[in-house]
C-alpha cells in the first residue's frame, strides 16, 4: 500500500486530526461523530490504518501528527510527478497550462519560487 495514497474519507480524516492536533482520542471520536457520523470503532480502524503508514501514532491516548500536514502534501506531489511525469516539474507546468490560463499572480508566485531557489 501507498503510504501517500489517502482515500477520500481517510484524506479528510487526516485533514481533521491535523487541524487538532495534538488530540485525545476521545475528543478525536467526538470530533468525527460530528463530522462524519461515525461511531467510535470507525475511528479507531481509521485511525490505526493511518498510524500503520507512520502518519499519526497514538501516544497513550493522545494523538499526534508524525507528518506535518505540509510536509505530507509535498510528498503526495512529489509521488504524483514522478509517477505521472517522470519527476519532471516543466513537463507537468507544460500539461497544466495546456488546459488552465495561469493567473498573473500564480506567474508572480511561481517566478518568486524559481528566484529563490537560485538563491539557495
Amino acid at each position: 500500500m501507498d503510504r501517500y495514497k489517502l482515500g477520500e474519507m481517510e484524506q479528510k480524516f487526516a485533514d481533521l486530526i491535523w487541524e487538532h492536533a495534538p488530540v485525545s482520542s476521545g475528543e478525536l471520536v467526538r470530533l468525527c461523530q460530528k463530522e462524519f457520523d461515525w461511531k467510535k470503532s470507525t475511528t479507531y480502524t481509521m485511525l490505526k490504518r493511518l498510524c500503520e503508514r507512520q502518519i499519526f501514532e497514538n501516544q497513550g491516548g493522545t494523538v499526534v501528527a508524525l507528518i506535518p500536514r505540509q510536509d505530507f502534501r509535498a510528498m503526495q506531489g512529489e509521488r504524483f510527478l514522478q509517477e505521472t511525469f517522470g519527476g519532471s516539474l516543466p513537463q507537468f507546468l507544460a500539461a497544466f497550462t495546456r488546459r488552465n490560463r495561469l493567473s498573473d499572480q500564480e506567474v508572480l508566485e511561481i517566478e518568486r519560487l524559481i528566484e529563490n531557489h537560485r538563491e539557495g
